[in-house]
């Protein structure tokens, strides 16, 4: 079976114990793992696929925990490096009543941002693998480079790429900065994941088809867009295929929509996607890959944290059937 790769930061979530609240009147936290690359990845080894975390961690407490949480979830960390250079990046957040979020990081820069592209091997990639990556760890730094070469290096090797821009502001210098990195990279991927919050920052398009299409640049094959709780939209050339969500009582929906878009690649894995057949295959199985993906999104909203709240695949095949009755 191939394997799915994914880039970037793995860090800690401090959730706070009350909702409603600002950042700075949170009195208490309970830590959770996280970081958007590592949530999908773990969707997909808790789905019984292969997945395996490229990135870079500090020495510490903090690292030791990520790594053992990931392995205990199936995820190979034989590619997380450690560094003493740096430490573990964290994120606070704040939880408003409806279960969105506030964020405030402390990296400056962490671990991950130290990943270099000569610690990327040209031989981790094979064809029919999938390389995922996000905006986070775009920022200048030797992260981005190692981006660069991983997905120019996976790219030769036939496997698909994935990226989810999964916009977080006060990570960036402007917000001018975030975007322009974000166009740079979108061409470079076959499957683009985007919010319905995303389209108009990234595209700087207001009309919600004309921003759809402007994504189709590049070697994108296809996108998927998100609306939360309202479902997704596949588009895939000039076809699009709409599934609706899932409603389910949310207490934090941190990592939903990273558990959307690993379920969605471990059904592209499950069913022998490659770049040539992607078109045709998501044309075929949308129904089948977006019910999935989108019970994965809901289900993850009803837990806390991202990582320890992500369902198995035999819990997400219990809540399709039980929403079909």
């Amino acid at each position: 079976m191939a394997r799915l790769f994914s880039i970037g930061e793995v860090l800690i979530d401090f959730i706070p114990a009350q909702k409603g609240v600002a950042l700075k009147e949170v009195v208490s936290f309970e830590r959770a793992p996280g970081g958007a690359p590592a949530n999908v990845a773990a969707a997909v080894a808790k789905a019984g696929g292969q997945a395996s975390m490229i990135t870079k961690l500090g020495e510490d407490a903090f690292g030791d925990f990520l790594i053992d949480t990931l392995n205990n979830v199936g995820v190979n960390t034989e590619y997380i490096l450690r560094t003493k250079k740096a430490n573990t990046a964290l994120a606070f957040v704040s939880l408003k009543e409806d279960g969105e979020r506030d964020f405030s990081f402390y990296r400056n820069p962490s671990a991950d941002l130290l990943l270099s592209e000569d610690e990327i091997s040209d031989n981790w990639f094979n064809e029919g693998d999938i390389l995922h990556f996000c905006s986070v760890d775009l920022v200048e730094s030797p992260m981005k480079q190692a981006h660069v070469k991983a997905i120019k290096v996976a790219k030769e090797k036939g496997a698909l790429i994935s990226f989810d821009p999964n916009v977080r502001l006060p990570l960036w210098e402007s917000a001018e900065e975030c975007q322009a990195t974000i166009r740079e990279f979108l061409p470079q991927a076959h499957l683009v994941k985007i919010s319905d919050e995303e389209l108009e920052f990234i595209t700087g398009i207001k009309d919600e088809k004309e921003a759809i299409q402007s994504l189709f640049t590049g070697v994108v094959k296809a996108v998927i867009y998100t609306k939360g709780a309202e479902g997704a939209i596949l588009y895939v050339n000039e076809e699009s295929f709409s599934s609706t969500g899932y409603k389910v009582t949310v207490q934090d929906t941190t990592g939903a929509g990273d558990a959307f878009i690993g379920g969605f690649l471990y059904k592209l894995i499950e069913k022998n996607a490659t770049i040539s057949n992607l078109e045709s295959l998501l044309k075929q199985e949308h129904e089948d890959i977006l019910s999935y993906a989108n019970a994965s999104g809901a289900l993850t909203t009803t837990g806390k944290g991202a990582i320890s709240a992500l369902p198995s695949k035999q819990e997400i095949y219990d809540f399709i059937e039980k929403q079909k009755r």
